[in-house]
């Protein structure tokens, strides 16, 4: 059973980590925030379908967030960010990291998930593996793979405010962080926030770009 917060008008809702138990009802959250999404619209064509599926495909990167990372969610659970850490040297195993030799260990688990999150669809295939190829290999960084706000609350300061906080300790660590915007309002909310396009987009076949972008730690 879900707590009811009171939010007065104009005041958001703490911030704080997210408990296991809390997982379906943020996977629902990410599966109606990303319904009108471009790339989400080019995975899954069919609506009544991409809605059925939606909690079970975002669910993969909420359990990786769950068990290597972390899920920062609003108290009123209208907003929540996953990060994982991808570490340099690391593998699958050991947790979220990316290979020294330069081969993505990571990717590679989250890629196949991502497939059996909707078999037979080779859009999920597709997708996860374009977005692996362009994920930087050569520095450990925050990752942030999913943030969203609930329909009908974006635009009131949600996901600034939970980047914020995560960015904050990317400055006092000195912690690069990086993501794939899936649309241009969220580039825009990005790069308010010190993140900056790589310059090469991803390229779905037939689809929508996706922009990889990443932030250095400000001094």
């Amino acid at each position: 059973m879900s707590r009811v917060t009171t939010v007065l008008p104009g005041v958001l809702p703490g911030i704080r980590r997210a408990r296991k138990e809390e997982r379906e009802e943020i996977s629902r959250l990410l599966g109606e925030a990303f319904m009108a999404d471009p790339v989400s619209g080019w995975v899954f064509p069919d609506e009544e379908h991409r809605r059925a599926v939606h909690p079970r495909f975002f669910g993969v990167f909420l359990d990786a967030a769950l068990r290597d990372g972390w899920v920062d969610v609003m108290e009123d659970h209208s907003a929540a960010a996953l990060w994982l850490p991808m570490t340099v040297g690391e593998t699958a195993g050991d947790g979220a990291g990316v290979g020294g030799d330069g081969e993505d260990d990571g990717h590679d688990e989250m890629t196949e998930a991502l497939a059996a999150a909707d078999p037979g669809n080779e859009r999920t295939r597709i997708v996860g593996e374009l977005t692996a190829l362009a994920h930087p290999t050569d520095r450990s960084h925050y990752y942030l793979p999913n943030i969203v706000a609930a329909p009908g609350r974006t635009g009131e300061g949600r996901g600034s405010a939970l980047l914020e906080a995560v960015l904050e300790r990317c400055d006092r660590e000195g912690m690069p962080a990086y993501l794939e915007a899936s649309n241009t309002r969220s580039k825009a909310l990005y790069e308010r926030h010190g993140f900056v396009f790589t310059g090469r987009t991803v390229d779905l076949p037939g689809g929508p770009p996706m922009w990889p972008m990443w932030r250095e730690p400000r001094g």
